[in-house]
């Protein structure tokens, strides 16, 4: 794929992928007694944010199953060897949030026989609030992380039938499971702060799980094409284009909020935005957790 981004874009990028301050700042959240046993990040040649969402504590002190619950970026840059190693974790279902261009500029190629079930829908993510500010503003990184801010909890409203749709694989038993987006830290990380918070895991995990996108997102697989999302990521100043490619905790906070502030706190909100009442939730963790 042909590159035109200019050498201060492509810089700030690389301090993105190899872990900017606020990385440094992640601890990866994993139980110590499973280090030797299981992988946070899974070990692909082309994984983009691939990772396991087992081995969380939750706050009744059961622990999320490894193996079942899978998040990431696209999966358009996994090689056979990945799809091979993919294939004998048993993958059963993938939840796609992209829209349907990037679906097509990026397919998932998996191979006949080990191809799970993908679940997407056709719609175009709407991408005019980036590098897009007021009059007389000038483009900073403070604008933007405030543009993600607000963004973040209409990502609730605006993605519920897949949410919904991911949550009901997830009571049939239709696992292991897989969800993702493009960078698998936006749609995707409000898909895992929701499964999360359904299987009982507290909000300072949640955050932490989140904030490990600052190390294993590579924003350099996001801003590398001429389609027009690229191109307006493109023009965006170093610290700005930073700022959105970054999971700041003010982000999934902002979904947290609304989560809690709903009458009944986060059991009513599961219950009336997702149809996750106590015997649902009970499924959930008796499946997921131990």
């Amino acid at each position: 794929m042909k590159c035109h981004m200019k050498p201060l874009v492509f810089a700030a990028l690389a301090l993105v992928a190899g872990g900017a301050a606020l990385s440094a700042q992640t601890p990866d959240p994993r139980p110590s007694s499973s280090i030797t046993k299981h992988r946070r990040v899974l070990p692909l040649q082309g994984g983009q944010n691939f990772r396991d969402l087992g081995g969380y504590r939750t706050a009744d002190g059961r622990t999320v199953k490894w193996g079942l619950l899978y998040r990431s970026g696209s999966m358009h840059f996994l090689t056979q060897a990945d799809y091979a190693y993919l294939g004998k974790l048993g993958i059963r279902a993938v939840c796609d949030f992209r829209d349907t261009r990037e679906r097509t500029a990026e397919p998932a190629l998996w191979p006949g026989g080990t191809a799970p079930h993908i679940f997407a829908d056709d719609y175009r993510l709407d991408t005019g609030a980036i590098g897009k500010f007021g009059p007389g503003q000038t483009p900073t990184a403070a604008l933007a992380r405030a543009t993600m801010t607000a963004l973040y909890p209409r990502l609730l409203e605006q993605f519920n039938g897949q949410y919904r749709r991911m949550f009901g694989q997830l009571l049939a038993g239709h696992a292991p499971l897989a969800f993702n987006c493009t960078a698998g830290k936006d749609r995707t990380g409000v898909a895992a702060a929701l499964v999360l918070t359904a299987l009982g895991v507290p909000q300072q995990t949640i955050i932490e799980d989140y904030l490990l996108s600052n190390r294993y997102f590579d924003p350099t697989k996001v801003v590398h094409s001429d389609d027009q999302a690229s191109q307006a990521w493109k023009q965006l100043p170093p610290e700005v284009l930073r700022a959105y490619m970054a999971a700041d905790p003010s982000y999934i906070k902002a979904v947290l909020q609304v989560i809690d502030a709903h009458p009944g706190g986060a059991k009513g909100y599961l219950k009336t935005a997702l149809g996750l009442g106590p015997s649902e939730l009970s499924k959930l963790r008796r499946l997921y957790t131990q």
